[in-house]
C-alpha cells in the first residue's frame, strides 16, 4: 500500500470577525427636527401648489351655482350651451333648442354647471 505524505495545515485566508459593541447613540433633540425638515417642506409645496388653488376653483364654482337665476347662459360640464329657464334647491332646467312646441328643455343638477356665459352669447353662436 502507497503512503501519501501526511498533509500540511490548512492556512487561513479568511481572518476571523468579531462583532464590536455598538456605539451609544448621540441624544442631539435638533437632529431629529432636522429630518423633518424636508418632509414639512414638501407638504408646504404641495399645500400651495395644489391644494389651495384646488380649494379657491370650488369655492368659486359653488358661489357661481349659488348664484344661478333664470336667463343665464350656461355652459354644462357635457358640453351643453343653454338658458336657464327653471332654478329649485338642487336642480335646474336648461333650454337647449327652440321648438314648434316650445323650447327643449333638460333637467340637470346644479353642480353640472361649469361656466356662466355673458349675455347675449347663445345669439351669436
Amino acid at each position: 500500500m502507497a503512503r501519501f505524505p501526511p498533509h500540511p495545515e490548512p492556512t487561513v485566508l479568511i481572518s476571523n470577525a468579531y462583532a464590536q459593541a455598538a456605539a451609544p447613540a448621540a441624544q442631539d433633540p435638533m437632529g431629529s427636527f432636522m429630518g423633518l425638515i424636508p418632509l414639512l417642506l414638501m407638504f408646504v409645496v404641495v399645500w400651495f401648489l395644489m391644494i389651495r388653488p384646488q380649494m379657491k376653483k370650488a369655492k368659486e364654482h359653488q358661489k357661481l351655482v349659488a348664484e344661478l337665476q333664470k336667463g343665464d347662459e350656461v355652459i354644462t360640464q357635457g358640453g351643453i350651451v343653454g338658458r336657464v329657464s327653471k332654478v329649485t334647491e338642487n336642480y335646474i332646467s336648461v333650454e337647449i333648442a327652440e321648438g314648434k312646441d316650445g323650447g327643449v328643455e333638460v333637467t340637470l343638477q346644479k353642480q353640472a354647471i361649469s361656466t356662466l356665459l355673458p349675455k347675449g352669447t347663445l345669439k351669436s353662436l
